[in-house]
């Protein structure tokens, strides 16, 4: 199982994985909350603590998920308490799932080696420039998460050594053929109905709305009934990427940067490499003897491919003699590297060399020296950077001119934005909803919507609206928010008034009809006696979609008739209105033959994800999981 683990660790799936949690994690802004120490946990399984500086970087990276899922809609339904308290608790048991996971992959033995965690780091595309592993870019990305490199590093391990146990779930899961064909079988059951509809606007001529009860609703109900608050703006945005420079960046300046740069440009040795591993884990003592007797066949001339592919223990690199492909420096064990690096020409091999994964003989297959990158290969990149670099001083003097007038001169945004020679842009009264971008920011709105701000009609602060992205912002007139009057809302209460008595009236009437369908009368002659025609559905599929799905849901729950007996259920729709419904048959699915590959499949992950899950409640279940109540600041709510 532990070959299936490792195996499953370094596949492109899991990588994805890896790479998705890592997009994910860098876009969440998280660097405000990592400060943050707390010294009550979050929760606790087992004696371990998921800290509040956890929660926190899961939290936001959940809010950044589900900002980008619903945009504008996030900002109203994250004013509900009752949704976000439902999020904060979602993410605190993912947090202890993680922890359950980290507990079992330590008592199985899995682990991720250092080397494992530097390919991943060099292959994720975030920390690439022109398709080549940028240390630069890597440390500035992680400084923004608040990671130094080593508990990047961690991170990394932990994350791939849970890939490795799901791996090692849904490697060692598997579905019997007859199982896949009895799930077929159920998924593609068709079954043939009968059933009429009954309305809820039938009936509503019998309901009436007295004013009584639509002034109690308003009453009641006056939070349904707000005018959200409004705002006129006036604002200035000032971006890096608009900044429009006054001397453009010349060749020379470019050529200037390239000699003083120089050493940035030079590509490193590499080596390529074979091994022939000989694994110690179980004797060392007769793995040395074994790998002094091959590197003595190597010196009496053996060809180190074959006796790599007829030996090795490395069962991946001995499949292509031995060949580890290209190396780097602190890419490998440094017992391992100390000799690779070592070896002097192509061909040359090394003595035997031990390490903690056994014992090694090295082969240099290829050297690729130490050289220069020519100025024509890297210009256009340096160009790009001088005129960034350029751009953001020039950005960075031009905010602290904004930053300056805006505070000097508090009641206009004019002068500010006539010295970085920006124009001002205005809103109409809007909502919060409604704010443009970059206003729209919950940050930002936030800011915003102050007294300060909305009471003393003052300039508003430098907002970071993103990365060398700001705006500057002045109420120019404000509405509070306010109940609308009744009269603007009585026919909307008298509609919803009136839909909530035709569907009480429906449901009573769907009562007795429904009696009289079990005593035995027809469906045709209800239906007949209330003037509502009988729909058929011959040969209904679960996906159906020309049926209501409530009507579709309750059909394939019904027990399979009994010869001529049909079986029938009342149900209520969603909409309101109601449906009699009758089972005539049913109509189960021959599978015969192979199974599909994309079928197979779609129900081996269904059978993975849920005995995943179960493996997730069963391990809770047996741990000692301790969720404290806590209090969370208002910038969690």
């Amino acid at each position: 199982m532990l070959e299936k683990i490792r195996e499953g660790s370094q596949g492109p799936a899991a990588k994805i994985i890896l790479g998705v949690v890592i997009l994910s994690f860098a876009l969440a802004g998280i660097g405000g909350y990592l400060g943050q120490t707390t010294e009550q946990a979050v929760a606790e399984v087992n004696g371990v603590k998921i800290t509040q500086m956890e929660f926190s970087r899961a939290y936001e990276n959940e809010r950044a998920r589900l900002e980008r899922q619903f945009g504008e809609y996030f900002t109203q339904i994250s004013a509900d308490p009752a949704y976000m308290a439902q999020i904060r608790s979602g993410v605190i048991d993912r947090l202890v799932q993680q922890e359950l996971q980290n507990q079992l992959a330590i008592e199985l033995g899995l682990r991720v080696s250092d080397e494992q965690v530097k390919e991943a780091i060099f292959e994720l595309p975030y920390f690439q420039l022109g398709g080549e592993f940028s240390n630069d870019r890597y440390l500035q990305l992680i400084r923004q998460m608040n990671f130094q490199p080593d508990t990047f590093r961690e991170y990394m391990r932990e994350e791939m050594t849970r890939n490795q146990l799901v791996s090692a779930v849904a490697g060692s899961d598997f579905v019997l053929d007859n199982e896949l064909k009895q799930t077929l079988a159920l998924q593609q059951q068709t079954r043939d109905i009968d059933f009429m509809l009954l309305s809820k606007e039938t009936v509503k001529g019998e309901v009436a709305v007295t004013e009584a009860e639509i002034s109690d609703y308003y009453e009641l109900n006056q939070e349904q009934f707000q005018a959200p608050e409004q705002i006129a703006l006036q604002y200035l945005e000032l971006k890096s990427d608009d900044v429009t420079l006054d001397e453009p960046v010349t060749d020379e300046q470019v050529r200037a940067y390239y000699e003083e740069n120089q050493a940035q440009y030079l590509e490193e040795e590499r080596r390529r490499v074979a091994h022939i591993l000989i694994e110690s884990a179980e004797d060392a003592q007769a793995a040395k003897q074994k790998a002094d007797a091959l590197y003595q066949q190597l010196q009496e001339g053996k060809d180190f491919a074959e006796l790599a592919s007829a030996e090795s223990d490395d069962i991946a690199s001995a499949e292509v003699g031995g060949d580890l492909d290209w190396i780097e420096r602190d890419m490998m064990e440094p017992e391992f590297e100390e000799a690779a690096f070592a070896l002097t020409n192509v061909g040359d091999f090394s003595p035997v060399v031990e390490t903690e994964f056994g014992f090694h003989i090295i082969q240099l297959t290829d050297l690729q020296a130490q050289q220069s990158k020519a100025f024509e290969e890297v210009a256009s990149e340096l160009r790009a950077e001088l005129e960034s670099t350029a751009k953001a001083n020039a950005f960075y003097e031009k905010q602290s001119q904004i930053a300056e007038l805006a505070f000097e001169v508090a009641d206009s945004l004019e002068d500010a934005a006539a010295v970085a020679d920006i124009e001002l842009k205005s809103t109409e009264l809007v909502s919060r909803m409604a704010l443009p971008a970059p206003l729209n920011d919950p940050s930002i709105a936030n800011a915003i919507f102050t007294p300060e701000l909305i009471e003393d009609r003052v300039n508003s602060e430098v907002l970071e609206a993103g990365n060398e992205h700001i705006v500057v912002v002045r109420v120019l007139d404000h509405k509070p928010a306010k109940v609308k009057p009744l009269e603007e809302v009585t026919a909307q209460i008298k509609t919803r008034l009136e839909n909530e008595k035709a569907s009480e009236l429906i449901k009573e009437k769907a009562n007795t009809l429904y009696a009289q369908l079990e005593d035995g009368k027809a469906l045709s002659d209800i239906a007949a006696a209330e003037s509502i025609e009988v729909k058929t559905e011959a040969a209904l599929k679960r996906q159906s979609f020309t049926v209501a799905p409530e009507i579709v849901q309750q059909a394939f729950k019904l027990a399979h008739p009994d010869g001529e007996q049909t079986q029938s259920a009342l149900v209520e729709l969603n909409s309101g209105d109601a449906a009699l419904l009758v089972l005539k048959a049913v109509t189960v699915a021959q599978v015969t033959g192979e199974v599909e590959p994309q079928q197979k499949q779609n129900i081996t992950m269904s059978v993975v994800n849920k005995n995943f899950l179960a493996l997730l409640g069963a391990l809770e279940s047996d741990a000692e999981v301790v969720r404290p109540t806590l209090q969370f600041s208002d910038e969690m709510q």
